[in-house]
């Protein structure tokens, strides 16, 4: 059943039915995506008004095309989320997913998120599927580099970061467009998926594949399915649970439920 109501005590029942879809599952793994972290004060993608791709083209600032051609244009682009980045705190809904997984209930976590806040909240098991921003690479000698401190001194002085031992390029290491997923995550998410029996999606629109089609595998393998967003995903009609609320205050509930249960 799906829900859209602004006060958070109307969801009761979904709360409740996905709290106990998550002690009866087996295997249960998450998906989240840009949504689980907007509470955190990092924008997400598409939201309207707000999403970066309002006031971008994804071609032109985060493609490696782009990147190699122009990469002032990527990190003049990146420089607010970067900024954000450096001081956003794990909210409500990570905390409450990595205290599923203390609990037991749930089994790995795959993201679309290069925020590291799942890991900054304490889960364990994390896939990085759109990759982080913890090291950068260098494009000509591939030398991977710590990314805290060039990225700090690149807030100071604007100016795009350069390796150090050949002067080439360093390109922090998230996935751009035109790029290809990395393999390792893809096969640790994909392991985890073949074994899942309940799926929850976290703050993800469902949107870009290969993530949006995780949830799919995992309902074609008769697992259950629920979905916490605050807008209509692809899914909707097929989970067992839908709740459009907000995740910072849907998943603590959920949590608190199956702490006590």
């Amino acid at each position: 059943m799906s829900v859209a109501m602004n006060d958070v005590d109307e969801y009761t029942d979904d709360v409740a039915r996905a709290a106990s879809l998550l002690q009866a599952a087996r295997y249960a793994v998450a998906l989240t995506g840009a949504g689980s972290s907007t509470p955190s004060g990092i924008p997400d993608f598409r939201s309207p008004g707000s999403g970066m791709w309002e006031r971008f083209d994804p071609m032109e600032v985060a493609s490696l095309r782009s990147f190699q051609r122009h990469p002032e244009r990527f990190y003049a682009w990146i420089r607010p989320m970067i900024q954000q980045l450096m001081k956003a705190k794990p909210n409500p809904a990570h905390l409450a997913l990595a205290e599923m997984e203390a609990h037991g209930c749930l089994k790995a976590l795959i993201t679309q998120n290069i925020d590291d806040l799942h890991q900054k909240a304490g889960s364990r098991e994390v896939m990085e599927l759109h990759g982080h921003m913890r090291e950068a690479t260098c494009l000509r000698c591939y030398r991977a580099v710590s990314a805290e401190k060039l990225l700090k001194v690149f807030l100071q002085d604007t100016k795009v970061p350069i390796c150090e031992v050949c002067g080439g390029l360093l390109k922090p290491n998230v996935v751009l467009f035109g790029e290809q997923l990395p393999a390792q995550e893809v096969s640790r998410a994909m392991a985890h998926v073949r074994r899942a029996d309940l799926m929850l999606v976290v703050g993800s629109s469902l949107q870009v594949a290969p993530a949006s089609q995780l949830p799919l595998l995992v309902h074609e393998q008769a697992g259950a399915l629920i979905v916490v967003n605050l807008s209509e995903t692809y899914l909707d009609d097929l989970a067992d649970v839908v709740i459009h609320g907000n995740v910072a205050d849907i998943l603590p509930r959920i949590t608190r439920l199956i702490a006590h249960a």
